[in-house]
């Protein structure tokens, strides 16, 4: 199926690994133009090489940002424009889980969980939506979890800050209608770099990367019996972004393996 991202000018927060990184292969493919970025500048270099291959170098902008920088992410707006000179697709991705429990979340805890959930979205939308008004088959993507309507005991602070930003992305489906579709992937357990990192400190060292990932899938209960891959994960996006899914708004597609209990 022709997906209709051909031409099209995709920018990808948290670009530089994971998902993000799948997600911006994965429109390359397709024929998009692709801007990533990432707060890691060697992280950032090492995504735009691997993604590189038998791409123009036209096709692809790298550019080094915090998304809860207002000015840096400004700038990346500002380096996309002179680069294309507008944007369809604006893929938020940046983000990261804690670990907590209400009685062990501080107040700065709190503060920094709900900062980052809300504002790194805020402020792509607030930078990017401009130049998103230019096209003609705009649409927001944003990457959320399965927390915002399956919350967790010991995640309360970023479950709460999920469920949060899931209710501001179908406010802005809504004001933002009929010309810039907002849509959401919720996201169950996805083997990237924070569970590659959980993997590496596990207890028992001499469980294989299969055996471990396996005895993960098992603990939660995981009907398909595995994590999901960010290439599951970059093709719903890719789906959801394109024009193929233009008279999808509002919507949020489940990828977790049929974790969920929710209706």
């Amino acid at each position: 199926m022709d997906l209709g991202l051909q031409d099209k000018v995709a920018v990808v927060t948290g670009g530089s690994s994971g998902v993000g990184l799948a997600t911006a292969r994965l429109f390359l493919a397709e024929g998009a133009a692709v801007a990533i970025c990432g707060r890691d500048e060697a992280r950032l270099a090492a995504a735009k090489a691997s993604l590189m291959g038998n791409t123009a170098s036209s096709q692809l902008l790298a550019v080094p940002c915090d998304v809860l920088d207002k000015a840096a992410v400004d700038r990346f707006k500002d380096a996309v424009e002179q680069w294309q000179g507008r944007c369809d697709i604006l893929v938020n991705n940046a983000g990261q889980a804690r670990m907590s429990t209400f009685a062990d979340t501080t107040d700065d805890a709190w503060r920094e969980e709900l900062e980052l959930k809300f504002f790194s979205q805020i402020y792509p939308v607030r930078a990017f939506k401009p130049l998103l008004d230019k096209s003609k088959a705009a649409s927001i993507l944003a990457v959320n979890s399965l927390l915002a309507y399956q919350p967790e005991p010991y995640m309360v602070a970023t479950a709460a800050a999920r469920a949060g930003a899931q209710s501001l992305v179908k406010s802005l489906a809504r004001e933002f209608a009929p010309y810039i579709r907002v849509n959401s992937v919720l996201l169950g357990l996805i083997d990237s770099g924070q569970w590659e990192r959980r993997f590496v400190v596990r207890e028992d060292k001499s469980q294989t990367r299969e055996e471990w990932f396996a005895e993960v899938a098992r603990s939660r209960h995981i009907p398909m019996e595995r994590l999901g891959t960010s290439e599951e994960v970059a093709r719903a996006i890719a789906f959801l972004s394109s024009p193929a899914a233009g008279f999808i708004t509002g919507a949020q597609l489940e990828i977790s393996g049929g974790t969920s209990r929710h209706i």
